[in-house]
């Protein structure tokens, strides 16, 4: 190629060239949120999962055979102790009754002859008119016939129980639930499902699963006399907080070992009679305080599998990534453990794409971290 030709070459390269730095120059600094990392003493409340249970759930169980002959109450009301429930059949269970009391009466008059013969042979043994051993049968028999007597009566008296468990009656004062069984059902006292439940509604009991995770977590924060000092909150299928607060109760013995968790149990005096047994509601209190934690919106945080990574805005308004630890969430915040403290400038990643080194226009963005924590 001649000098002259390639002139125009170089100039059009030239002119190109500095279009695309012209570009370049142009195009225009992204806009992030950047807000400033917070500190504060952080609440932690820990919610889980319960079920409400009556003061006192009474199974109703029937304790003879029997068909059914009649239901004395009405379903979901209010019943007393003792109030009468239900009427089993009782036509064998009387006719027991009546031949223990039969047997009974032949077992008093066959004590009655024999106290007759004793009273009889023993002036007549005092005067050798009969025999020492004439007197010790006649003693014999009437030994055995009070035994006799006294057998008679117990038997009277198991079949004027038997007879009694024919009527089932309340054994406390509170809401009956449905029947599950009708007039004409046979019922057995033996490998047969509880026929109904008595529930109290005064104190609810309600009772939650922890993790053995969190149960030694609050061993070691708390004693006993704190936890049960805690101010249970219940929050209710709609949403709504149950105004009443409860206490922590007691746990149980063991750790299930097939769920390993263990069952804990609050109670709350239930004073409206909102809550029923067998309901199930969110159990919420404050477990423990993270004095001075440093958190961030969940959105300055980045996750790529274990790493947590924050992006950091300086003073020359650049993007500086820094691996960060998190603990735990408290609403839409993470408290972040190490790698940031009170003050810096932290941007909000979102779906904008940022990488180190890159220079951004921060619009500050007002925030507050006064939410309430959660677990």
């Amino acid at each position: 190629m001649k000098p002259c030709q390639a002139i125009p070459f170089l100039l059009l390269f030239s002119a190109f060239a500095a279009c695309k730095e012209k570009q370049q120059a142009k195009q225009p600094v992204p806009e992030v949120q950047v807000v400033k990392v917070g500190q504060r003493d952080l609440p932690i409340y820990m919610e889980y999962v319960g079920q409400t249970f009556g003061e006192s759930d009474v199974e109703i169980q029937p304790r003879v055979n029997g068909w059914v002959q009649n239901i004395a109450f009405k379903e979901g009301s209010a019943v007393k102790k003792g109030q009468l429930l239900y009427v089993i059949q009782d036509d064998e269970l009387r006719d027991r009754e009546q031949a223990a009391s039969a047997e009974l009466s032949q077992a008093n008059i066959m004590l009655v002859k024999a106290k007759s013969d004793l009273d009889r042979v023993k002036p007549l043994a005092d005067m050798n008119a009969l025999s020492k051993r004439d007197l010790d049968a006649a003693q014999a028999t009437f030994d055995a016939q009070k035994e006799a007597v006294r057998s008679a009566e117990a038997s009277l008296n198991n079949a004027r129980i038997q007879l009694s468990y024919s009527r089932i009656t309340s054994p406390i004062n509170g809401i009956i639930g449905i029947s599950k069984v009708q007039v004409g059902d046979y019922v057995k006292n033996l490998g047969q499902a509880p026929i109904n439940t008595v529930s109290t509604l005064g104190a609810l009991r309600v009772r939650f699963p922890i993790t053995e995770k969190d149960y030694l977590m609050f061993r070691q924060k708390l004693n006993t006399e704190q936890l049960k000092a805690l101010d249970v909150e219940f929050i209710l299928n709609d949403g709504t907080v149950f105004p009443e607060t409860g206490k922590i109760d007691f746990a149980n013995r063991e750790v299930d070992p097939t769920t390993g968790s263990l069952l804990v149990q609050a109670v709350v005096e239930n004073k409206s009679n909102l809550l029923r047994p067998g309901q199930y509601v969110k159990v919420r209190f404050k477990a423990y305080e993270f004095p001075n934690a440093i958190m961030v919106p969940q959105e300055a945080i980045n996750q790529m599998q274990n790493v947590y990574m924050a992006y950091l805005v300086n003073d020359s308004n650049k993007i500086n990534p820094r691996p960060v630890k998190v603990g735990v969430r408290s609403g839409s915040n993470w408290v972040v453990t190490d790698g940031l403290k009170p003050g810096d400038n932290v941007a909000l990643v979102g779906n904008a794409f940022i990488k180190a080194g890159m220079e951004i226009k921060p619009v500050p963005k007002a925030y507050s971290y006064d939410s309430t924590s959660t677990k």
